[in-house]
Formats: structure tokens, C-alpha cells, sequence
């Protein structure tokens, strides 16, 4: 498993409707694409204006075989639901996910 992780800067007043578009446009969009596992929204109490999505995809090459011209039309429609400048991506990180075998009791 692959984690696609993304910090985003987005004020407090508007993480709302950040969090409830990017489920109807982004999410919608990765969720039609072979790989796509989920998605979690992380809210850091003590940094008001920061919201983290992290995905999960099955592999890496699952997530990177989005076509970029998906990717952009969905961040033109986003940004368009949003407002120009109401948030701004300010890390991007990718993890693989490990997994260890559980002892047996």
C-alpha cells in the first residue's frame, strides 16, 4: 500500500466546505480509478488552519496512472467550487506502508 499524504492551508471558517467539496470532486474522481482505497481528513487542533488528507492507494503505480489532464480538470473544478486562493497546498508526501505478520496468541 502506498499513502499519498497532502497538507493543506485552508482557514478555519472555510475547512467545511473544503472537507465536504473535496469529498464530492476529488474524492469522486480517485474513486473511479482501479487502486483507490480510501481517504482520511486529519484536523490538527493546534494549527487551526491546516487540514491533511491522506489516501491510500494499493499501489504506486495505481495512483500515478491517473491521466494528468483528470487531475487537472478536477482541481479546476474544485478551485472553482472553493474560490481562487481560499487554500493553498503546502506539503506532499508519499509513504509505503509496511506490514507485519501478527504473532498468533
Amino acid at each position: 500500500m502506498v499513502i499519498e499524504w497532502l497538507k493543506i492551508e485552508v482557514s478555519r471558517e472555510l475547512q467545511e466546505k473544503f472537507i465536504q467539496t473535496d469529498e464530492a470532486i476529488w474524492t469522486a474522481t480517485l474513486a473511479k480509478y482501479p487502486g483507490f482505497l480510501g481517504k482520511h481528513v486529519w484536523i490538527n487542533p493546534k494549527e487551526p488552519n491546516e487540514v491533511v488528507l491522506v489516501i491510500h492507494w494499493a499501489s504506486l503505480e495505481n495512483w500515478k496512472s491517473i491521466p494528468a489532464d483528470v487531475l487537472e480538470e478536477t482541481e479546476r473544478q474544485f478551485s472553482a467550487q472553493m474560490g481562487k486562493g481560499t487554500y493553498r497546498l503546502v506539503e506532499v508526501k508519499e509513504y509505503q506502508v509496511r506490514k507485519f505478520a501478527q504473532p498468533k496468541p
